[in-house]
């Protein structure tokens, strides 16, 4: 995690994503290490998340991701989570907006997809749940 600082937007900071994985319907396969969340806590408590990753499909097609959203708790949970504690689910809420890109064919439907997702906290990371809006 590199800690940008106090900005006039909130207190920035960049973590890195190092992988995982995503399964669907559709869409299967690994998120690659080297993307990361330009995370800004802003004064009003909410942390806003700004994701772009690259997807590796099981038949090897690399897809362009980014997601942005908010991740809400009250002061006191929000406190717990920023020194690493993990939070019951009932206490925040994680929701993002996604898009995603790719050049390959087979894949061209995303290009014009628009997803939502909901989020919850793991000791392994975060786990969204992406629905595409019709």
């Amino acid at each position: 995690m590199v800690g940008i600082g106090a900005t006039p937007q909130g207190r920035r900071r960049i973590a890195p994503i190092l992988g995982g994985r995503f399964e669907g319907e559709r869409l299967t396969g690994v998120v690659q290490p080297g993307g990361a969340d330009w995370v800004i806590n802003r004064s009003d408590g909410a942390m806003v998340i700004d994701v772009r990753i690259t997807l590796l499909t099981h038949d090897g097609v690399p897809i362009y991701c980014a997601y942005q959203g908010l991740f809400r708790a009250e002061a006191e949970a929000m406190a717990r989570f920023n020194r690493g504690e993990q939070l019951g689910e009932e206490e925040y809420r994680l929701r993002t907006v996604a898009r995603f890109e790719s050049g390959a064919a087979d894949y061209a439907w995303l290009n014009d997809l628009l997803a939502v997702g909901a989020g919850r906290q793991t000791v392994n990371g975060p786990v969204y749940e992406i629905f595409e809006i019709l």
